[in-house]
């Protein structure tokens, strides 16, 4: 990270982007559903077990998840959006699913209680990605695990880099770079970050998945649903370059269209590791 990176103001504006989109988050989970699935099971949360969810959002592995954990079992929905908790909670009716407002870099957490940690789509926004490692591990309890899920390395998720070329093309560079979604996606540097923090028995597996979208339109409004402070800073832009990025996003997708639209693909990686 660049030395005027400025994280207190990023951590503002993806909470802001992720307040903004929740419902929206929510209703288009549907797209990345393999990957949930996927995700929950290499986690395989067991009956009794009690578990810690980082970066929930909406709860969407919060809420597959309690049914597994069962009455005896937990899940603590976490995320620095209380937005995104607020709408968790008025949506998952299930007795054994808590919330927590905190930030993954700074969990509100007992040493050594959680039998497993969950990330799903999460461990890239954070700025010092070291930090929430480390929390994670300080967490869990002696043979516990975590699973999470990233998005592949660069040039192999049109599902985000197409909306972003459009933004590069029509936009002035933003005056502080963010941190890249794609750079957990090289499984040499993922499986070096986890067994840095502490982490053993590190497993790597790639999940790929498609989404379909009737019109360049649809794709655009599933970007904005999921891009969280790439989503507020686009909301802050004037009206006309809002539209015009909405209308230029086709020629970004020319390449994908077909004779029922776009088919979108994406990488995306699956980690699980134990603490020792």
């Amino acid at each position: 990270m660049s030395s005027d990176f400025d994280a207190r103001r990023f951590k503002a504006m993806e909470r802001a982007g992720f307040n903004r989109i929740a419902a929206h988050y929510d209703n288009a989970a549907h797209l990345r559903a393999s990957l949930q699935d996927a995700l929950i099971a290499a986690a395989a949360p067991a009956p009794g077990e009690h578990w810690l969810d980082v970066a929930s959002g909406p709860g969407l592995l919060a809420r597959a998840m309690a049914p597994q954990l069962g009455p005896t079992g937990s899940v603590l929905a976490t995320d620095i959006a209380d937005g995104m908790l607020a709408h968790a909670r008025r949506n998952i009716d299930a007795g054994n699913v808590l919330f927590a407002a905190t930030d993954a870099e700074r969990l509100c957490t007992p040493d050594g209680h959680f039998d497993g940690i969950s990330i799903g789509l999460g461990l890239f926004v954070l700025p010092h990605p070291d930090k929430a490692l480390a929390e994670l591990r300080r967490s869990l309890k002696p043979g516990g695990r975590i699973a999470l899920s990233v998005w592949g390395a660069a040039g192999s998720v049109p599902l985000i880099e197409r909306a972003q070329q459009c933004i590069a093309r029509l936009l002035p560079a933003p005056k502080v770079a963010r941190p890249s979604v794609f750079r957990f996606g090289d499984p040499a540097y993922l499986s070096a970050m986890l067994s840095e923090a502490g982490f053993g028995r590190i497993t790597l597996a790639p999940h790929d998945f498609h989404c379909r979208f009737a019109t360049a339109d649809a794709y655009w409004d599933a970007f904005l649903a999921l891009a969280g402070g790439a989503t507020e800073a686009l909301s802050r832009l004037p009206a006309d370059k809002q539209q015009a990025l909405r209308a230029a996003v086709a020629d970004d997708l020319a390449d994908l269209a077909d004779d029922d639209g776009y088919h979108v693909p994406a990488s995306t990686l699956i980690a699980t590791a134990i603490k020792p």
